[in-house]
């Protein structure tokens, strides 16, 4: 059995800072293999803000890989995001903007959906897309991080990342099984296989630490992945509570090349 830690949506500079702590308690029980964040680790990609979501990655004991998200590239100043928007996540968080991990037979391949020209919207590159499919490994349980989600719920009103369907087709075309992601703040798994697409498990995480009062509550995944199965441990912390609940605890499998919920 693998277990993988996901996180999204930090935003440190507008995070809750007593939940800090209690987060980082959550996360480090896991004794995960691995620990994935998929973007958003700052509110505004100041160095500041970067420092502190630095600080935090280093106070988790496993190993960490991570990709940017929107909010980690500056907003307002537009020179250093057209031109350089990537230097203060290498110089803090890591140089990599696209890291893969292998754990046991969990394969991980991050894909940053960021484009500092968009900003918020995101792109899922054509090479992005063919490295991927490139790297997939047929004797593992494939995983795909990376901050914008594939396909989103009706009632979400943000456009989609482009490119954002050919990826999610070709990917389960190839065989990856399953996505991370973040940027909505807006948990999503159960609805999505119901979408056209059972052979690949969407995991749309929300905030785990923004303090923004419309997003309701802040929250972390834990996974465990055995063979073909998947137990997903969801631990919520309601605001303004600054503890997590006892995890709802969601089962799948994947039989014939299609997920489905058991249970």
């Amino acid at each position: 059995m693998t277990r993988i830690v996901h996180l999204s949506d930090l935003h440190f500079g507008y995070h809750r800072q007593g939940l800090v702590g209690p987060l980082l308690d959550v996360v480090n029980r896991a004794q995960a293999d691995l620990v994935v964040v998929t973007g958003d680790l700052t509110h505004r990609g100041r160095p500041g803000q970067f420092r502190q979501a630095r600080d935090f990655l280093s106070r988790i004991n496993a190993p960490v890989i991570s990709t940017p998200g929107n909010h980690d590239v500056p907003l307002y100043n537009v020179p250093i995001r057209f031109l350089t928007p990537w230097t203060g996540y290498r110089q803090a968080i890591d140089s990599e903007l696209a890291p893969v991990r292998q754990v046991g037979r969990v394969r991980v391949q991050a894909v940053n959906s960021v484009d500092p020209f968009s900003w918020q919207k995101g792109v899922i590159r054509e090479g992005q897309i063919g490295r991927v499919i490139g790297g997939l490994d047929p004797l593992s349980m494939n995983i795909v991080a990376l901050h914008h989600p594939l396909q989103q719920l009706p009632q979400v009103d943000k456009d989609l990342a482009r490119r954002a369907p050919q990826a999610l087709r070709r990917f389960e075309d190839a065989g990856a099984q399953i996505v991370l992601s973040g940027h909505l703040h807006l948990w999503a798994v159960q609805d999505l296989l119901t979408m056209g697409h059972p052979g690949i498990l969407q995991i749309q995480a929300g905030t785990a630490l923004c303090a923004r009062p419309t997003d309701l509550q802040n929250e972390v995944s834990v996974l465990q992945v055995a063979g073909d199965d998947l137990l997903i441990e969801r631990h919520i912390c309601p605001m303004p509570e600054l503890r997590f609940q006892a995890p709802q605890i969601l089962r799948f499998t994947r039989t014939g090349g299609r997920w489905q919920q058991m249970g």
